[in-house]
Order: C-alpha cells, then sequence, then structure tokens
C-alpha cells in the first residue's frame, strides 16, 4: 500500500496561507460578477441606494424581461454572436496558416516578412489614417469592417508559430516522403497537432470580439449594424431617459409592490451587463483545458 505523505508544521502553514491567499484573489475576481447578478434580481430602490451588497432581496426578474425588450437588443446581439463567430474562425485559420507559414525554411523572405510582421505591434498609423483606409476600401458601414481588420494578428501568430516550432520535425518530413504536398501537410498534420494553442488564439479572438465596441463608434452609422456592446454603451450613457421610458409604459398608478420592480438607471446598468457578459462566461471554460497548456508551449521560444 502506498504510504500516506506526513505533513510537518511548516507544509501545514504554508498550504493554509497559500489557499487562504488563492482563496481571497478567487472572491475578489468572482464577486464583481456576483454583485452585478444580485443587483439585477433584487428590489431596484434597495440596489439603486446601495442596499445590495452580499444577499439578494425580494427576488425578481422583471429587469430581465424589461431590458430584452428594449428597441434593437436581438439585432445588436446577432450581430455580435456572428463577428465573434466568423471573426473567430477567420482570425483562428488566418493565425494557423501564417505561424505555419513562418516555419518554413522554404517561404520566399521568410525573415524579412515576419520582422515586418512583429514591428506592426509597435506602430500604428493612429485613428485617423485607418478611418481613411476602412472608408477608400468601403468597408464603413458593413459588417466586415468587424471581421476583416482583425484577421491577421501579429501576437497570435507568433504563438501559433512558436508552437508550431516545438513540433518535432520529423512528422513533416516524414509527410514529404511520402509525397504528401504543402497543404496537406497543413491540414492533416499541423491543424490537429495545434488545437492546443489554437484554442488559446480562439479564446483570445472571441473574447476580443464580444467585447469591442469602439469599431462600431468610429466605422458605423447604420443602427441596424450596432453591435451589443456598442448598445450597451449607448444604454448606460441614457440610463436615466431609458428608465423613466420603461417607468411610464407600465402605467402611472404604481403600488408598493410594484415599485420594487421599478426600472431604475443601476438596474438597467446591472442587468445590460449581465446579458453581455454571461456568454463569453459560458464559452470560456470549453476551452480551459486548452488554455495553460497552449499559452505555456507557445511562449517557450522567441
Amino acid at each position: 500500500m502506498k504510504e500516506k505523505k506526513k505533513y510537518t508544521k511548516s507544509d501545514i502553514v504554508f498550504n493554509t496561507v497559500n489557499y487562504g491567499i488563492f482563496a481571497i484573489l478567487t472572491l475578489i475576481c468572482v464577486y464583481p460578477f456576483y454583485y452585478m447578478i444580485i443587483n439585477t434580481i433584487s428590489n431596484n430602490n434597495l440596489s439603486a441606494n446601495g442596499g445590495i451588497n452580499f444577499l439578494p432581496k425580494d427576488m425578481h426578474l422583471e429587469n430581465y424581461r424589461q431590458v430584452l425588450k428594449l428597441k434593437g437588443l436581438s439585432l445588436a446581439a446577432g450581430i455580435s454572436a456572428a463577428r465573434t463567430v466568423i471573426g473567430t474562425a477567420c482570425t483562428v485559420f488566418a493565425s494557423a496558416y501564417l505561424g505555419f507559414m513562418f516555419t518554413q525554411e522554404k517561404m520566399w523572405k521568410r525573415k524579412l516578412w515576419y520582422r515586418f510582421l512583429v514591428v506592426t505591434m509597435y506602430f500604428n498609423a493612429g485613428i485617423i489614417p485607418v478611418f481613411l483606409t476602412m472608408r477608400a476600401l468601403h468597408l464603413t458601414n458593413t459588417f466586415w469592417v468587424y471581421v476583416i481588420p482583425a484577421i491577421v494578428q501579429p501576437f497570435n501568430i507568433i504563438l501559433v508559430k512558436t508552437y508550431v516550432e516545438s513540433i518535432p520535425k520529423s512528422l513533416q518530413e516524414a509527410a514529404e516522403i511520402d509525397g504528401a504536398g504543402f497543404f496537406r501537410i497543413f491540414y492533416k498534420i499541423i491543424l490537429p497537432t495545434c488545437t492546443p494553442i489554437l484554442a488559446t488564439v480562439a479564446i483570445f479572438a472571441a473574447v476580443a470580439q464580444w467585447n469591442s465596441f469602439q469599431d462600431t463608434l468610429l466605422y458605423i452609422t447604420d443602427q441596424k449594424l450596432w453591435s451589443l456592446q456598442y448598445l450597451l454603451y449607448t444604454y448606460i450613457n441614457q440610463a436615466n431617459s431609458l428608465a423613466t421610458l420603461v417607468k411610464n409604459s407600465t402605467g402611472t398608478a404604481m403600488n408598493m409592490a410594484a415599485l420594487a420592480t421599478t426600472q431604475t438607471p443601476t438596474s438597467i446598468r446591472m442587468t445590460v451587463s449581465v446579458v453581455v457578459v454571461l456568454p463569453i462566461l459560458f464559452i470560456y471554460p470549453l476551452f480551459q483545458r486548452f488554455f495553460v497548456k497552449g499559452i505555456m508551449i507557445g511562449s517557450v521560444k522567441g
């Protein structure tokens, strides 16, 4: 039988302090999300006055029913979901392909193009030249302005390149001897082998696409193309007027029970924030098992 490990007093003290510190850090990270959620399902008057801190009071779901009725929310959610799915897929494929290409010695001027790619991480033209470029390419007020500029991400390409360099070259050499071409090697060997780092890139790309609102602010004037994050931004800025509109739509005769569910600026901010944040929180755990492995292996070499 395997003997139980005996812990010394110093081991017990170390483990206790270690677990205690990580428990506090976990609480610090989790509490803001918990605070938002309990404020969205609690008495709105208490929430507006700062009376909800640890436990919900007078629970209800009216905030979610009202916020989900806000004009343009479903359309904006569809735009955000579409840009996240399409943009992430394009970014992952481009990162995988270019990362693989930069490891191939046969590539023409490989080092020159790689250095040129790295330089773009440190220098950019600025907002006005970029806007003029997007307008010249007829990308403003189109859905593709969300996708095309974000396809090539130097940091992600460097991660994939470093990961591919850790794969034994004998795999590619054996495939070449068997007659496999360049693209066959990429699809049959490199892509399946790079699953951890590609999952890591997918997390980075999905979070960036879902959370982005500045591109809508700069390039989009058509409300049908607004993203959910930009809609959140406008709703938060207009929280007082939105609360008044929702309050008026529920009628003028209010009793004490109805006052608890009457929309306030705080309830709108909290509820819309939860609606926007929850989807990405549910998606992240699906890729978590690949994330640590991918980011560690992808950062070993420079």
